[in-house]
């Protein structure tokens, strides 16, 4: 049943895929785009501790999530970009819940750890309500968002994302 007072929102993900396999370029961002993370100062993230955390989330996102890599990730003082790879193959196990994709599973958990950490040492801290995602589709596309993400610090500037 639909709730009157809340209209029923377009999903911003494809409708031609069901994100449980494949590779994702993944946008999360601050609640209004707050700094955070960090601050960049000549051309190096300088990272607080909830940017800490956040980074060590994402290096242990295998662990928690052993169908997921994270090739490749940078933290922003007030987003994170990552490349997920999920193993489809392995998205069928007992630990991959079946109502959500694999995809949001992880990103949600990611968001949850780091927002948990946050409230246990007090720390004012907010997640934008959703991600961006982008299907990387082959080579040329990785390869261009590799290169993003290398030089996302050193383009900060001139970054979409940015606020001083």
């Amino acid at each position: 049943m639909e709730n009157a007072k809340y209209p029923q929102r377009k999903s911003p993900r494809a409708d031609f895929h069901d994100y449980s396999g494949g590779d994702y370029f993944v946008t999360i961002c601050t609640r209004d785009k707050r700094h955070f993370f960090g601050e960049i100062y000549g051309e190096e993230m300088k990272l607080t501790p909830i940017g800490v955390y956040c980074r060590q989330q994402i290096e242990t996102l295998s662990n928690h999530y052993p169908h997921v890599e994270i090739p490749m990730y940078v933290v922003m003082p007030n987003h994170v970009h990552m490349v997920v790879c999920v193993d489809g193959r392995r998205t069928h196990e007992p630990c991959v819940p079946t109502k959500r994709s694999a995809l949001s599973v992880v990103i949600g958990g990611l968001k949850r750890s780091v927002t948990l950490y946050a409230r246990k040492h007090n720390m004012e801290f907010g997640w934008q309500g959703r991600y961006h995602d982008h299907i990387i589709r082959n080579t040329r596309d990785g390869n261009n968002i590799a290169e993003y993400i290398d030089n996302n610090v050193v383009k900060w500037n001139s970054d979409c994302f940015y606020t001083s």
